[in-house]
C-alpha cells in the first residue's frame, strides 16, 4: 500500500538558499526544478510571480508537435495550436481556463516561441472551485536555461521531463512544500 501512494505523489521542495529554486523527487529521483520569482508561498494571487504551497492533482498534458517527441504521458493529451491561450484575466468568465485566441481579455498563448510549452502539465490548482484572482495556469512544463524562475509554475529540463514520464499520470498529485 505504501509503495503505491509513493508512485503517485511529485513532491518539489525550495533549495536550500536558494528560493526560486526547488529539488524535485519522484520515487527515486532527485531533480532540479525552477519555480516561481517570488518562491513558494501560501496565499497565491493572480500575478505575484510565486509558487503556491499546495497539492495538485495532474489533470492533463498539452504539447507542441515535433518536440519531445519521445514523452508519451499516461495523461489526455492536447496538441496545442497557434490559437490555443490560457485566460488569465481574473475578472472574465474564461478565468484559469484555456481560451481561443485572439481572446477579448489577458490570456497567454500555450504556442510560446521559446521551449517552456513544448510540453505541460495543467494541473488542478484554483479550477475547480475557482477563486478570483486566486491564481491561473500553475503548470509543470520546461524550465528556462539556467532554471530561470517562473511565473509561479515548477519547471524542469527537458531530459528530466523526460525522465518523470512514469509519474505523469492521472492520480498523480504535485505537492509543494515550503
Amino acid at each position: 500500500m505504501q509503495k503505491r501512494l509513493i508512485d503517485k505523489v511529485i513532491i518539489v521542495r525550495r533549495a536550500p538558499g536558494a528560493p526560486t529554486r526547488g529539488i524535485l523527487a519522484a520515487g527515486p529521483l532527485a531533480i532540479r526544478c525552477a519555480l516561481g520569482r517570488t518562491g513558494i508561498t501560501t496565499r497565491k494571487r493572480e500575478g505575484d510571480g510565486a509558487t503556491p504551497l499546495a497539492s495538485m492533482r495532474l489533470l492533463s498534458a498539452f504539447r507542441r508537435k515535433g518536440r519531445l517527441a519521445g514523452l508519451h504521458p499516461a495523461l489526455p493529451q492536447h496538441w496545442t495550436r497557434p490559437f490555443d491561450g490560457w485566460c488569465d484575466a481574473p475578472a472574465h468568465a474564461a478565468y484559469n481556463r484555456p481560451v481561443r485566441l485572439p481572446f477579448p481579455a489577458s490570456a497567454e498563448t500555450l504556442q510560446r516561441a521559446d521551449r517552456l510549452y513544448d510540453f505541460g502539465v495543467v494541473t488542478d490548482f484554483n479550477m475547480t472551485r475557482r477563486k478570483r484572482a486566486g491564481g491561473s495556469a500553475i503548470f509543470l512544463h520546461i524550465a528556462r536555461a539556467g532554471y530561470a524562475p517562473t511565473e509561479g509554475c515548477v519547471a524542469v529540463s527537458p531530459a528530466d521531463m523526460m525522465r518523470l514520464r512514469p509519474w505523469l499520470r492521472r492520480g498523480t498529485r504535485l505537492i509543494v512544500r515550503g
